[in-house]
């Protein structure tokens, strides 16, 4: 089959988007944004069917939407069970850990030196290691799957967050001795501020990997429910367009969750110099 039509569109796409981004106002970065996906989408469906690509090595796009209508109960629970109560909460519990093994950290040089070295060794362990031995400690249900996830942020956070603690000033500490300031003054008032830009890095990097640790860790034991799960058994139906709908509803959640989270961190860190428009 000729390739003509798909070469037509992509050249057209690419045309009407070079004159776009001429403009640089919002709109005409959201539109830019707006046509390269559905250039995608339109190529990747018409490589499909121009091609008669068989199902089972790569569904079209219309078939994904298709299975994603038809299957909008079984995504709202797999998504339930996946996001909400294995990587939300888990990513919630790493995350509040971490923050406070970072302060003790910061209180005390002694865990510094003994700490930090075996959260370096956990986070260097495999997934595919620890998932079925908690899976075996805490159950087929999300409890082990959050347990995963809090395995696999903790480190990237407290590694930030300490990060940040010992990013203040040597003078503004000297200050706050000065002025004779408790450890839990100098804490609210100038290294968690200091700290907050390094902690919402943190953050922001293990939203993604607390998809993919819940994910994961549902091949090795789950209900019949959950992303993982359902990935793995649809994978052996030959239902390939259910998975790439739950691929679909996990890629869109990860992008939600770190949009979220980045929303925060404008809020929190409107302060910080990255958080200023850029001018010129």
């Amino acid at each position: 089959m000729s390739a003509l039509p798909i070469i037509g569109v992509w050249l057209g796409a690419l045309a009407l988007n070079t004159w776009l981004s001429r403009f640089g106002t919002r709109v005409t970065r959201l539109a830019v944004a707006l046509i390269f996906g559905a250039t995608i989408l339109i190529l990747w469906e018409m490589i499909v069917r121009i091609y008669a690509v068989p199902p089972v090595i790569l569904p079209a796009p219309s078939q994904i939407g298709a299975s994603f209508a038809a299957n909008t109960a079984i995504l709202w629970t797999d998504f339930v069970q996946t996001i909400i109560k294995g990587a939300l909460t888990g990513w919630l519990i790493g995350a509040a850990a971490a923050i406070a093994t970072a302060i003790a950290i910061d209180r005390s040089p002694f865990l510094q030196r003994g700490l930090l070295p075996i959260g370096n060794f956990v986070a260097a362990l495999p997934i595919v290691g620890i998932a079925p031995i908690l899976v075996m400690w805490f159950g087929f249900d999300w409890q082990s799957k959050a347990a995963v996830v809090v395995v696999m942020v903790f480190f990237p956070i407290l590694v930030n967050m300490v990060a940040g603690l010992a990013a203040t000033d040597p003078m503004q500490r000297d200050l706050m001795a000065t002025w004779a300031a408790p450890y839990g003054a100098s804490l609210w008032k100038l290294r968690l501020p200091t700290a907050m830009p390094f902690l919402f890095n943190g953050l922001k990097i293990t939203t993604t990997l607390a998809l993919i640790g819940a994910i994961v860790a549902e091949f090795f034991g789950s209900p019949t429910r959950g992303m993982g799960f359902r990935i793995s058994t649809a994978v052996g139906r030959l239902d390939l367009p259910l998975v790439w709908a739950e691929i679909l509803v996990a890629a869109v959640a990860g992008s939600l969750f770190y949009g979220i989270v980045a929303l925060i961190e404008k809020k929190v860190t409107f302060w910080h110099p990255s958080q200023r428009p850029q001018r010129g």
